[in-house]
């Protein structure tokens, strides 16, 4: 299943996309949030769509589309995750997985606008896939364990700032990864029984000309790996987002240029959809 939230920033319409009908889920869910992302409740929506009772919602093309996930508790993001990306950061491939955090509140939707931050000159792009957890893990005994904590996938951008990533980091990361707007996500959470996240394609594109293209057949640490590494440190919680890393062709690699005010980045995941930022300057 195809889900979205639809509507102004703070009052979106948890909805089901059914083909070319927006279909309206306020009967089933108040919103598309940690307590509505269990399997359960989508067999629930799966059962009314079924049986015909789930209502078109009105106007659902002219609205704003929202993240697809409302309020993550947390964003957790797996750094140099693909090998040639390290390679171009100057990096070697890690040994275990890298993590570090963004802020909830850099979520945004995946056609709004973003402001580049003050002082910033090296504003970035980063495809990536996100993994939406629905039940919590803690301690999984194994990867073979993280496939039924997993809720669903999403397109990702992690943008970045990279002298406050780096730069003027202070040993962490997060500093260029949390500005107002940072992380897109959607267009659509697309449930886990409709994904195989072992050969997604991932691109980028910035004023149209291409920058990403690869596959997380490359990921250096598997989907199901992630999810059983960080479960041994922390409680993944439903309707946290875990980002899994990008592709070789952002501008850190000094191949091209950083964005700029009026650039226009778009970002895509095969089966998951394509979204697009317009950036102007704060």
């Amino acid at each position: 299943m195809k889900l979205a939230r639809l509507g102004p920033a703070g009052h979106e319409i948890p909805v089901l996309i059914d083909g070319d009908r927006h279909l309206d889920l306020r009967g089933i869910v108040t919103d598309l949030d940690g307590a509505h992302l269990a399997s359960t409740v989508f067999e629930e929506i799966a059962a009314a769509r079924d049986a015909g009772t789930l209502p078109d919602l009105d106007g659902a093309a002219d609205m704003r589309v929202g993240a697809p996930v409302a309020r993550p508790g947390a964003i957790l993001c797996i750094g140099q995750n693909y090998a040639a990306h390290a390679a171009e950061s100057g990096a070697a491939p890690p040994q275990v997985p890298i993590l570090f955090l963004k802020t909830t509140n850099s979520v945004g939707g995946p056609f709004d606008d973003v402001d580049i931050p003050k002082r910033s000159v090296k504003t970035d792009w980063e495809v990536e896939l996100g993994v939406v957890i629905g039940t919590r893990a803690l301690y999984l005994d194994s990867p073979a364990d993280s496939a039924r904590h997993i809720a669903g996938y999403v397109v990702g951008n992690d943008l970045s700032e990279r002298d406050f990533q780096l730069a003027e980091s202070g040993g962490q990361w997060s500093k260029g990864k949390s500005a107002p707007g940072f992380t897109p996500l959607g267009p659509w959470l697309v449930t886990a029984d409709e994904v195989d996240a072992s050969d997604l394609r991932l691109r980028s594109w910035v004023n149209g000309q291409p920058r990403q293209d690869s596959t997380t057949a490359d990921l250096i640490f598997d989907i199901d790996h992630i999810v059983w590494h960080l479960s041994q440190y922390l409680a993944l919680d439903p309707g946290d987002v875990i980002l899994t890393g990008t592709p070789e062709g952002v501008a850190l690699s000094g191949r091209f240029p950083y964005i700029v005010a009026g650039d226009m980045v778009e970002v895509e995941i095969e089966g998951l959809g394509r979204q697009r930022q317009l950036f102007g300057q704060a």
